[in-house]
C-alpha cells in the first residue's frame, strides 16, 4: 500500500482536501485513506497528488 508524506485529494467541485502522512489505495470508486484520524473513503475526487519525501542521505 502506497505511503504519502502529503497526500492532496481534489475533489469535483474544484475543492481541496489535503492529508499528511497516510497510507492510500486507489479503488474503482474512489479512494481509501488511512492516517492517524482513522479511515476515510472518499468517491467525489477529481484528481489526487501524492508527495514522499526521498530517502535521507547519510
Amino acid at each position: 500500500m502506497p505511503h504519502a508524506d502529503t497526500l492532496t485529494v481534489v475533489h469535483h467541485d474544484d475543492t481541496k482536501t489535503r492529508y499528511t502522512d497516510v497510507r492510500y489505495q486507489l479503488i474503482r470508486d474512489g479512494i481509501r485513506i488511512w492516517s492517524n484520524e482513522g479511515e476515510h473513503s472518499l468517491t467525489d475526487i477529481l484528481m489526487t497528488h501524492a508527495y514522499r519525501r526521498g530517502k535521507p542521505k547519510n
